[in-house]
């Protein structure tokens, strides 16, 4: 459990020793021990702490209802797809993919793969049960490094999540994708306006402050 100070606030934890750890290394650490969202997912059983940045997301847009189907992409370890299924029920259906394998959630289908691959892509589809009422995806590729390598290649990721919804989402259906701050994502956002009724950036409270991750949530598809 966290010590708090007499005003309830979380004390910082500071590391006793560097036990030969690289300065980054030490830094991550300390980052990881005081992150009052890593606490939470911990105390809530949420995989992950990225569970919370959908929480805002539909606190905000409110695109998970009871009964939905659910495409989940870059699903692990799980934490969005856990949030998922509280909100869509049992009459609901969440499909998620990765190309880790996702420990089992009761009552989500997980398929390990490359969501590139074709084959995976109609694996996704012939799970689904019917049309998708939402896709979500929080897809990132591999950090390299270097910044405008790794918005090329994020934004490519969004550009194939994009083209799978055209495909399998409903009629007024939602989109959630995870883009990074840097230009491209402009000619992203023009293409989802023209076939989505409200198109809006927002970075959720859970998202770093240092980060350049933001989402794009696209709500009421036009097919």
């Amino acid at each position: 459990m966290t010590k708090k100070t007499s005003s309830g606030r979380p004390l910082f934890v500071r590391l006793k020793t560097s036990r030969g750890r690289t300065t980054s290394s030490q830094k991550w650490l300390l980052r990881q021990l005081n992150d009052p969202y890593i606490q939470k997912a911990k105390v809530a059983g949420y995989r992950s702490r990225a569970a919370y940045k959908l929480i805002e997301i539909n606190d905000k847009f409110k695109i998970l209802k009871p009964g939905s189907r659910v495409v989940d992409l870059g699903a692990a370890p799980g934490g969005w797809t856990q949030v998922t299924l509280e909100h869509i029920g049992a009459k609901g259906q969440v499909v998620g993919v990765d190309l880790t394998p996702i420990e089992p959630l009761m009552g989500a289908h997980l398929i390990c793969g490359d969501f590139c691959d074709p084959q995976v892509v109609e694996q996704l589809k012939t799970t689904l049960m019917g049309s998708a009422h939402v896709v979500l995806s929080d897809m990132a590729a591999s950090s390299t490094g270097h910044t405008q390598t790794d918005h090329i290649r994020i934004m490519a990721l969004a550009e194939e999540a994009f083209a799978f919804a055209q495909e399998v989402l409903e009629k007024g259906g939602s989109f959630v994708v995870k883009v990074l701050r840097g230009g491209t994502e402009k000619e992203l956002l023009g293409l989802l306006k023209k076939h989505f009724e409200k198109v809006s950036h927002y970075k959720p409270p859970a998202s770093r402050s240092d980060s350049a991750e933001m989402y794009v949530v696209a709500i009421g598809f036009r097919p």
